[in-house]
């Protein structure tokens, strides 16, 4: 059984391949890792997979619907969407403000609030729901970022660099966080380069090399495999783990 299902997905940006044949299939609850170097397709892949770009070919079906030509908001009415690695909150509104809009797609404002301050309480901010977004440090503005996209009810959450710039106890909370939406029913993609924690949290890793999708398997096979060790890792799973 598959809740995300991804068939030859291309996509090129003038003489620039970003995606190429890109196929895989994602079952419900599961936690999948998607790494690669710098200029690997990932975040184009995100995009793509939540209506913000288009692809040139192929497919994507969200618990059996096709999402071709949908708009990113009917994509996430539909239960996918993603956290943006360059946090765009608005500066001038609530911290609860930003979230509430996102709860907006699915309730009146009243429950929307609600279901804001409920997300926030998720990612350990709750206490700073008044202040304004301009003024939160970045660890607390990629929170709140989080927080908007789970105030969406998704069924399947991408996740793009949302531990960036985060110490080690701030990364070990959103660790424990991922697997806790995992243990409600969440499926969650993450893009991450943080290696020891992807290891540590994903039940599968996708490699992304030059658009095209170089390995997938578990963390440990996918730390063993030569080839990409050779294009990212370059080092092995127990180095990962330490």
């Amino acid at each position: 059984m598959t809740i995300l299902e991804v068939r030859s997905l291309s996509r090129r940006f003038g003489g620039l391949q970003v995606l190429s044949e890109v196929t895989f299939s994602v079952r419900p609850r599961e936690i999948v890792g998607v790494i690669g170097p710098n200029g690997a397709g990932k975040t184009t892949l995100f995009s793509t997979l939540v209506g913000l770009i288009r692809p040139d070919t192929g497919s994507v079906a969200l618990d059996g619907r096709d999402l071709a030509g949908l708009k990113p908001h009917k994509v996430a009415a539909i239960g996918m969407t993603k956290t943006f690695q360059n946090v765009a909150l608005f500066a001038e509104s609530s911290v609860l403000d930003n979230v509430l809009t996102a709860g907006l797609l699915r309730h009146d404002v009243d429950r929307a609030r609600e279901q804001a301050l409920n997300c926030l309480d998720r990612v350990g901010l709750r206490e700073v729901a008044g202040k304004l977004a301009g003024d939160l440090s970045f660890p607390e503005r990629a929170r709140v970022e989080l927080a908007r996209a789970l105030c969406t009810a998704p069924k399947v959450l991408l996740l793009d660099e949302v531990m960036a710039a985060l110490n080690h106890a701030e990364m070990t909370e959103i660790m424990q966080l991922i697997r806790s939406l995992r243990d409600d029913g969440v499926t969650l993609l993450v893009v991450e380069h943080h290696m020891r924690a992807i290891m540590n949290i994903c039940d599968r890793i996708l490699v992304l090399n030059f658009g095209r999708l170089l390995a997938e398997g578990t963390p440990d096979r996918v730390a063993r495999d030569p080839q990409v060790i050779e294009a990212y890792l370059g080092r092995s799973a127990e180095a990962l783990r330490r």
